[in-house]
């Protein structure tokens, strides 16, 4: 009878451990990489919606049209929401969290500020940018 060693199934086992666990390596790597930019996706909705409420509590608010710039801080998610008060009776509405910002144009009439019904900009919509930065 001859006597078996088994060294090639031995290093079959072998092979076939480290190449599972570089795959599963790969994998966990993966799925860190997917969790990381969930995250950051999260996040930015998070702001967005932020800026969007703040955007909205300010466009309700009672703003002086004495002053050319008035800031206030919304209540909810602490973004800052300005109102610049423009040549020609018009009015810009600000709001920034974070990263985000809005702004929503309107009119100034008979000392209200009528803001326009389309609704918000998510870029500065002024042919003059500085007037579209917050004080």
């Amino acid at each position: 009878m001859t006597r078996q060693r088994g060294a090639s199934s031995l290093a079959m086992v072998l092979l076939l451990l480290a190449l599972g666990a570089l795959l599963l390596q790969g994998t966990s790597q993966q799925a860190a990489s997917y969790a990381s930019r969930a995250a950051a996706e999260s996040r930015g909705l998070q702001r967005q919606a932020a800026v969007q409420s703040a955007l909205e509590w300010g466009r309700t608010q009672r703003w002086s049209t004495s002053d050319a710039v008035r800031c206030r801080e919304a209540p909810t998610s602490r973004a800052r929401v300005c109102l610049r008060l423009l040549a020609g009776g018009e009015a810009l509405l600000m709001a920034r969290y974070e990263t985000a910002a809005l702004w929503r144009l309107g009119r100034v009439d008979a000392g209200r500020i009528l803001f326009s019904p389309r609704g918000w900009s998510d870029f500065c919509p002024l042919r003059e940018v500085a007037l579209c930065l917050m004080p």
